[in-house]
């Protein structure tokens, strides 16, 4: 077994490298709360995506481990490599090298030859509470494990019942000045072609009271802006309830302490019950994350997404089978909710035609004048081709091609040839930057109740051979452009 620190640092260094410096790792916490025996000599280092590459290189450098176990996911995937490659010149240099264990999303579906597992001496696949912890016991004292090719773990899902709960090593800084990241359950109820959820198998939940006791802790502590990590958080209505409860209780408790609360849910699982709960959040306390994905019915069947464009099956349960873009109104006018609709441009059988279609309905829902105080935005992504995802297996089927290197975005299909995508990516580009990020509310940019999809295609193309560019614009100039584009005529 690895046991005993190296020279004042720690057996076990699990590190990553997070998006942003507000998004810390609750995955690296739980491995730190299973090791067992090992907890006490594991230390958690966390590093930003735009940190320099020698701040990372010391700072493990200096702590000498024994083992070092890494989170990889696509947003980290290019950055950790060449983390990688640094210190395994160091390591050759000093003749002292840590067993090297690579896991997280990334990990997990890559293939076998994939050139970052050059520099890992283990990778586990799926879920790493107990696999990580029963390799590192199962290591030498000392280390020094190092095989010619890479030895491959496949994780089990756990059972939540009995992983200990990791939340007591977020810092007083993660709850005061982060995303706190928790989880209720684990798995999707779907199977979607381009989500990595649809080899994770059923919905599992972690016992709701003691999780429950886990979030009192964490408000008590001061944690003030909570992130559900659940990919459905309503799809076992009334235990989505029962926490929506909890968390209404001290909004109301009083506004100097109030949590503010993230969500991702389904449109399709909206009963009676849970618009009535919904309803009750104060405006700004509450975020939801909405999947629509596609409003086009075929589309959705082909990559089995359960939702359509009019209304989705009932799925036996009373109360589901709400219209999506029913839910986005309902949403929008009687709650006090920040609504952000995920939309995907590129999934197998959307033409650009179809995918304004369904954008206008989209916004038509969510931009009515009935609104109360919630914010909107749509987000218009492109889609991934996600290793291990069903649409990666069967791409060919709707000659579908992507980027082969991370984040493995798609660059055209059958349906959609690569300049109308280039330009849907400008479109999108240039409507989070002046629409969901709001830097110029003055200005009439788009109109809310009317179809918007041409006419911001239409700016968002003239805006980009303005600058060349849509990244790194002045703002003052963004502004002036912005006001001499909206007065000319939309195009016929």
């Amino acid at each position: 077994m690895v046991s005993g620190p190296v020279s004042g640092g720690p057996a076990i260094l699990l590190i990553t490298i997070n998006a942003k410096w507000i998004h810390p790792s609750l995955a690296l916490r739980l491995l730190k709360a299973n090791l067992g025996s090992l907890e006490g000599d594991c230390e958690i280092l966390e590093f930003a995506l735009r940190q320099p590459l020698a701040e990372k290189l010391g700072a493990i450098q200096s702590r000498r481990p024994k083992i070092l176990g890494i989170s990889l996911s696509i947003w980290n995937h290019g950055p950790t490599l060449e983390l990688l490659e640094a210190l395994d010149r160091a390591w050759r240099e000093t003749g002292r090298r840590p067993v090297v264990v690579l896991g997280g999303p990334e990990a997990s579906y890559l293939p076998a030859a994939a050139a970052i597992f050059r520099y890992a001496d283990y990778v586990i696949r799926g879920e790493g509470e107990e696999a990580f912890r029963k390799l590192c016991e199962s290591l030498p004292d000392g280390g020094g494990v190092h095989n010619e090719t890479t030895r491959f773990i496949n994780g089990t899902p756990a059972d939540l019942g009995r992983i200990r709960q990791a939340y007591h090593y977020y810092s007083d800084e993660d709850l005061t000045r982060k995303l706190v990241y928790v989880e209720s359950g684990r798995g999707c109820p779907f199977s979607c072609g381009f989500c990595q959820s649809a080899a994770t198998g059923a919905v599992r939940e972690f016992p709701l009271a003691p999780f429950l006791a886990e979030m009192d802790m964490l408000i008590k502590r001061g944690a003030r802006n909570f992130k559900f990590l659940d990919r459905s958080f309503n799809a076992d209505t009334e235990r989505a309830l029962e926490i929506m409860d909890f968390f209404l209780r001290h909004i109301e408790a009083g506004p100097r302490t109030a949590p503010r609360v993230h969500f991702e849910m389904f449109p399709g699982f909206f009963s009676p019950a849970l618009r009535e709960k919904l309803r009750r959040f104060p405006a700004g306390s509450l975020r939801l994350e909405i999947g629509i994905q596609t409003l086009n019915p075929q589309t959705a069947a082909l990559v089995n997404r359960p939702v359509s464009g009019r209304r989705t099956p009932g799925y036996g349960t009373p109360g589901r089978g709400d219209a999506p873009l029913d839910i986005l109104r309902f949403l929008h006018e009687e709650t006090g909710a920040t609504v952000h609709a995920d939309l995907i441009a590129a999934l197998p059988g959307e033409t650009i035609d179809s995918f304004a279609e369904g954008f206008d309905q989209l916004w038509l829902a969510l931009s009515g004048p009935a609104a109360r105080a919630g914010h909107v935005e749509i987000q218009l992504g492109i889609l991934k081709v996600l290793p291990g995802t069903p649409l990666a297996h069967h791409s060919a089927a709707w000659d579908l091609r992507y980027a082969p290197a991370p984040p493995y975005e798609a660059l055209s299909t059958a349906a959609l040839p690569q300049a109308d995508l280039d330009r849907i990516k400008n479109f999108a580009r240039f409507w989070e930057l002046l629409i969901n990020r709001r830097p110029f509310p003055e200005l009439p940019i788009i109109a809310p109740g009317k179809p918007v999809f041409r006419r911001f295609m239409d700016l968002s193309g003239r805006l980009l051979a303005r600058f060349g560019r849509n990244w790194g614009i002045d703002r003052r100039d963004l502004r002036a452009a912005v006001v001499e584009l909206i007065q000319e005529p939309p195009p016929s």
